[in-house]
């Protein structure tokens, strides 16, 4: 028998019954219930009915009924103890004093959970108490934003940390006078979990710690729940978050949560609702916790979805591309598989392995032969290891990447040898003026390879100051001799990886310089230009130069190991020429291996032929300047040579020159466009005069015309007839002009004319200022006729060489005082040279005047201008005596003479380096008479004529035939 138990209390009951014993419509989904109960808001109560139905007897019913009633008091038992709403004593809206709860993200709306950390002890305590007393309730109020802060920026840990620093006064200002009674459901330690009721409103303080205030209950507006605009509104935001809730299952535990502990939604609820699970930001929210009247809260909340449901719009379709792309990319990799795969079953296309083995014996076929057989083992074994690796490995790419390394260097591949010497005498004149020694050198090679039938490497080394062409005659080199040129630099090189390679088991393993030097010019005999060879470095990892040794000994570079190919290289027909400033920086053993060919600079003739037939012919034509737009003068040049570049190398001379026509260029341009402005002018003047005479003729033809017409009043006439005879004239008067015929007929002769007229511009000498400005260099020779006590010298510098001058002068003199005080910033060897000067000017000057104590006596003062310049070296010792012998014996040395020489203590004069450029710096300073030591007349005989024309030079064993030159033969 069925039996139904219905009682409006026990309805009430059920409902918080085990889900067991729960109607079926609970257990739905949350968002069809939600909906559900919204379809119910026009007013209509949507309690649910709650009925139990049992299969029983009817003498059971009691006993039935007593089990639901004992189930109903366990329930309330466990409803008290979890979080839901429960029935207090006394009412929730008997609390107008509650204890105040700080917000400092969002406020808490009615019917919603918000667990907050309370970090004040006294505050947590109270809390708790009122726990105990059955008065589970406080205000929980939104915090304010500091003044001056922006509430987006600041995080929530620091919204907390100055929430917990609130206190009294300061933390009630701070509070939002609109808040929430909040029931406390549990408390762990200092976290609390808040249940939202209904609104409040502070009054006033009543206590500081904790903060405890007055409070006025809110109540919503009387609204008409049948008005239209009402009901659309809540429709909509009904509509609004159906498509919400259908985005996230979070939102529809919100809608489960709600519904059980506040129960069916109405208006009031519903705007509560979707302020409170939209993503707004907390002063949105606070104002819609603040709004009592419906109307305006349902328009709020509604705005405030529809931001949420744009912002999902805009997270769904960035999901949707990611997604898009991602799928199509692997749609894309599973595709190219299957259609290797294809391929591969169908034999038209092999997997990698096997691609890169053809492609490594497709580039070793056509050097099989010359292949050496110890490199075509290697590579052999390394395509069988490359055939067993997996293509995912580390060592299938190393594998791979030496492979690509063997077989591409031109093993047993050789230009065709030049041997042609006047060929290659008339490309190397062709790019360089002089450097006879180098040219000379290589004609012998090229000489020696024809008689031999092949040729042989060699290591040359150029030596020289900067700018005198040891760069860039390696190309002219390796022009002539029809090889493949390669350059690098060696400066500053520190690592010996840069000559001999990394090993292979190293990431980002690379060969040396050399093997990368082959690959990329295609032949086994270019010429190698090592440049900078001076200025090797020396650091952790290793010496560069002990490296070098290897690549540059011609009896072991034949089979040069380069640790990354691990297999022998055949350098010996690679032609290496180096370049260096200073050979003596260059180590022993290495400068021990090359041959080296001094360049000691030019001289001004051939710094003329050069800035002539080279630097001026380059510079013009990158200036796009035609030669009969600009002449530069022979003195201009010289001047440019004398006064401004005076070093041994052109690098400094071709810089002023592409100065000089830099400037021209400059000026025709500007000469250009003024000729543009007299052009417009002239051609708008010709259409001037084509315009009056055009109206002239008009009027003259109306004039005509006007005549032949009907009768006009005779006033008018008379002045059209006036008009038309000053027309008429003024016409005869431009016609009679000779010129106007030309320039209307010539107009376009006229303007081409114009613009072809071009001033030639000359550089001389009166001019060479303004282009270059003021002389750097002025002359050397300080002296028309030397003094008593002063003697030219001769030095070399990094620049050439140049002339100095030694003075002596007398400090003071008395008994014993004899000494010598040196300066000019000399070095150790030339204060040990002026001392050994001394010391032997004494003795000479004993024999040649007993009688005179002028070295006993006198305390002399020797110096060597200029004092900027460091100054260094033995060959200023023959200098320096005759300067001291000149102011001791009151006698001036001869007119236009300078020497060099190095003088020991007994009076011999030893050889001295630089002869070339010192005799230069004697040419350039106009000294007719040179003296040098014999030992250095093969370095003399060695020069051209052009530099030894016109002088006097005399070679001296010892220091008394520099006397009788100095001395004796200037009374003849």
């Amino acid at each position: 028998m069925l039996k139904a138990v219905n009682s409006s209390c026990f309805r009430s009951r059920l409902h918080n019954l085990a889900p067991s014993l729960r109607p079926a419509t609970e257990s739905e989904s949350p968002l069809l219930r939600v909906l559900g109960s919204l379809r119910g808001l026009g007013g209509r109560s949507t309690r649910l009915t709650c009925r139990a139905f049992f299969c029983s007897d009817a003498n059971d019913a009691s006993s039935r009924v007593a089990e639901i009633e004992a189930k109903v008091k366990e329930e309330d038992v466990e409803v008290k103890s979890s979080s839901a709403i429960v029935p207090t004593n006394p009412r929730p809206e008997d609390y107008l004093t509650v204890l105040a709860l700080p917000l400092p993200h969002r406020p808490l709306f009615p019917g919603f959970y918000m667990p907050i950390y309370v970090k004040d002890p006294k505050l947590l305590a109270a809390l708790q108490e009122s726990r105990r007393r059955h008065a589970p309730y406080a205000g929980a109020f939104l915090l304010k934003d500091e003044p001056g802060t922006d509430s987006n920026v600041v995080s929530g840990s620091e919204a907390e940390k100055n929430t917990s620093d609130l206190s009294g006064k300061e933390l009630y200002d701070r509070l939002h006078e609109v808040g929430t009674l909040a029931q406390i459901s549990s408390i762990q330690g200092d976290q609390v979990v808040l249940i939202g009721h209904r609104r409040l409103r502070i009054t006033e303080m009543v206590s500081e710690d904790p903060l405890t205030v007055k409070v006025d209950h809110l109540k919503d507006k009387p609204y008409n729940k049948d008005a239209d605009v009402i009901k659309a509104t809540s429709f909509e935001v009904i509509s609004t978050l159906r498509d919400v809730l259908k985005t996230s299952s979070l939102w529809r535990d919100h809608v489960q949560t709600y519904t059980q502990h506040i129960g069916d939604f109405n208006f009031p609820r519903l705007a509560d609702f979707g302020a409170a699970i939209s993503g707004a930001n907390k002063l949105e929210c606070q104002q819609v916790l603040e709004e009592l009247d419906v109307d305006k809260r349902l328009k709020f909340t509604l705005e405030l979805l529809k931001k949420e449901m744009e912002i999902n719009r805009i997270q769904e379709s960035i999901a949707k591309a990611i997604e898009e792309k991602i799928s199509g990319e692997q749609r894309r990799y599973l595709l190219n598989e299957q259609l290797k795969a294809i391929k591969k079953e169908l034999g038209l296309e092999t997997d990698d392995k096997t691609a890169l083995s053809a492609k490594f014996r497709e580039r070793l076929e056509p050097v099989k032969d010359k292949c050496p057989p110890h490199v075509a083992q290697v590579i052999e074994e390394e395509l069988a290891k490359l055939q067993l690796l997996e293509a995912s490995s580390s060592e299938f790419n190393v594998t791979r990447n030496y492979l690509d390394w063997l077989t591409v260097l031109p093993w047993g591949v050789y230009s065709d040898e030049n041997f042609d010497v006047l060929g290659a005498q008339k490309i190397l004149d062709e790019d360089h003026y002089g450097l006879t020694d180098v040219k000379e050198r290589i004609l012998e090679f090229i000489a020696v390879g024809k008689l031999r039938g092949s040729s042989q490497g060699k290591i040359i080394c150029l030596s020289g100051p900067p700018g005198v062409g040891k760069t860039s005659i390696g190309r002219s080199i390796a022009r002539a001799l029809n090889r493949k040129f390669f350059r690098f630099s060696v400066g500053g090189l520190v690592d010996v990886a840069e000559i001999k390679g990394h090993r292979r088991t190293y990431i980002g393993a690379m060969p040396g310089k050399m093997v990368q030097c082959l690959k990329n010019v295609g032949t086994a005999n270019p010429l190698v230009l090592i440049d900078e060879i001076d200025k090797l470095g020396r650091g952790h990892a290793g010496d560069p130069a002990s490296a070098l040794l290897e690549l540059l000994d011609p009896e072991q570079n034949a089979n040069f190991l380069d640790h990354y190919l691990d297999v022998p290289i055949d350098l010996s027909k690679v032609l290496f020429v180096c370049t260096a400033n200073v050979i003596e920086m260059i180590p022993n053993p290495l400068l021990d291996r090359m041959e080296v060919i001094a360049i000691a600079g030019y001289i001004t003739d051939e710094k003329m032929h050069i800035a002539r037939d080279y630097l001026e012919k380059a510079t013009r034509e990158a200036c796009g300047i035609k030669p009969e737009q600009v002449e530069v003068t022979d003195a201009a040049l010289l001047g440019l040579i004398e006064n401004y570049c005076r070093e041994a190398g052109v690098r400094n001379l071709q810089k002023h020159i592409e100065k000089i026509y830099r400037k021209i260029a400059l000026h025709l341009v500007r000469k250009g466009a003024s000729n543009e402005t007299e052009l417009a002018e002239i051609v708008e003047s010709n259409e001037e005069k084509v315009d009056i005479v055009d109206e002239s003729s008009k009027s003259s033809s109306g004039s005509e015309s006007q005549s032949d017409g009907e009768l006009i009043d005779e006033s008018s006439q008379d002045q059209k007839v006036e008009s038309s005879a000053e027309a008429e004239k003024i016409s005869s008067d431009l016609l009679a002009d000779d010129s106007l015929p030309n320039q209307l007929v010539d107009a376009k002769d006229d303007e081409s004319d114009v613009t072809n007229k071009v001033e030639k511009v000359i550089v001389d000498s009166t001019n060479l200022a303004d282009y270059v400005g003021k002389p750097v260099f002025h002359a050397e020779r300080i002296y028309n006729q030397t003094p008593v006590g002063v003697v030219m010298g001769l030095a070399w510098t990094a620049m050439g060489g140049s002339t100095l001058y030694i003075e002596t002068t007398q400090v003071e003199q008395g008994e014993g005082k004899g000494a010598l005080h040196i300066t000019g910033q000399l070095g150790d060897v030339m204060k040990e040279s002026a001392q050994i000067a001394h010391t032997l000017a004494r003795a000479i000057l004993l024999e040649k005047e007993p009688d005179n104590p002028f070295f006993a006596n006198t305390k002399l003062h020797l110096h060597v201008p200029a004092g900027a310049t460091p100054k260094d070296g033995p060959s200023a010792g023959c200098t320096m005596m005759t300067s001291l012998l000149s102011l001791a014996m009151k006698k001036p040395v001869k007119k236009d003479l300078a020497m060099t020489g190095e003088v020991t203590l007994t009076g011999k004069i030893l050889p001295i380096g630089g002869v070339k450029e010192k005799t230069i710096a004697a040419r350039r300073s106009e000294v007719k008479t040179i003296i040098f030591p014999s030992a250095n007349r093969r370095d003399f005989d060695e020069l051209a004529s052009n530099v030894k024309e016109g002088l006097d030079v005399h070679f001296v064993d010892e220091y008394s035939q520099i006397f009788n030159l100095a001395f004796e033969d200037k009374s003849e």
